[in-house]
């Protein structure tokens, strides 16, 4: 079986870090890699997107650029330490939304993961994510995605960290990117309940128990927090154990939205150095 993994680049070094990161995650496996770079010609895109037309000196401007960008890491590829006769690189140059080209590419090139940067070319201190991780963890719902921070450990996950309520419907083929992975790097999962009431109701334990059903076969622990926030919960626990990832359900406009729309996001400070693979409720 052949993987089709798409990485979004903007040519910064953390969008780099992120092509490395995946390289290296499928270094095992037959690997199509589809390198994205989606141009404009200023940095507001729906001026870019009203005034840019085809053919005209701007528009011929920023494809150059674009293009000549894909070719350089194709070549920094090629000519670099990354002999895998497993993988082969695509590259896509495209004028359009970031969010919109990438849904297109999921859906015309049978995308099955995600792998970028958390912060692009404008990169800024003050925030976790810049806003295009953002709109591709929250918008595109078809297909799981890996934020790489520029600051990640080098290393492929030992520890994954999947924080939970047990109050969803777990399903198989939404968490088989969580399973596929931890056995992929023989990697531990960390189930992470954070208590809001002395013990689990029936329905909680019956999540529970048939999150382990899906998780067998894989090195899966549970693990119980003390009731507080969220945000506050995971952070000690990343930080502590210093774990390699953290992997979330996103139900839509719920547990994981409101931890990226909160002002407080920017104090969550193992953003900045663990990656995030957020995977979705198919349902919505």
């Amino acid at each position: 079986m052949k993987h089709k993994v798409l990485i979004p680049t903007d040519f910064s070094k953390n969008a780099m870090q992120a092509l490395h990161y995946a390289i290296k995650l499928y270094e095992n496996d037959h690997c199509d890699f589809y390198l994205l770079n989606v141009f404009s010609a200023t940095s507001n895109i729906m001026e870019s997107l009203l005034n840019m037309e085809p053919g005209s000196e701007l528009y011929q401007t920023a494809k150059l650029h674009s293009e000549n960008g894909l070719a350089k890491v194709y070549d920094m590829i090629a000519m670099g330490e990354y002999d895998n006769p497993k993988h082969q690189f695509k590259t896509i140059s495209v004028f359009n939304n970031p969010v919109t080209a990438i849904k297109d590419v999921v859906e015309k090139k049978d995308i099955e993961m995600i792998v970028m940067g958390s912060k692009g070319e404008t990169y800024s201190r003050a925030t976790a994510f810049g806003s295009t991780a953002i709109n591709v963890m929250e918008k595109v719902r078809n297909c799981p995605v890996i934020v790489v921070p520029q600051n990640a450990k080098k290393i492929l996950p030992k520890e994954i960290v999947f924080p939970t309520d047990y109050k969803i419907n777990f399903k198989r083929r939404e968490l088989k990117y969580l399973t596929d992975i931890a056995k992929k790097c023989d990697a531990t999962i960390i189930v992470l309940h954070v208590l809001e009431q002395n013990e689990l109701d029936k329905n909680q334990k019956e999540k529970k128990q048939l999150l382990e059903d899906i998780l067998e076969g894989t090195n899966y622990k549970h693990h119980t927090l003390p009731h507080c926030s969220i945000e506050t919960a995971i952070t000690i626990f990343v930080e502590s154990r210093e774990s390699d990832m953290v992997a979330f359900i996103n139900k839509k406009h719920a547990f994981f939205g409101s931890m990226l729309t909160n002002p407080l996001v920017k104090d969550i400070t193992f953003h900045s150095r663990v990656p995030i693979m957020v995977m979705h409720d198919l349902k919505n």
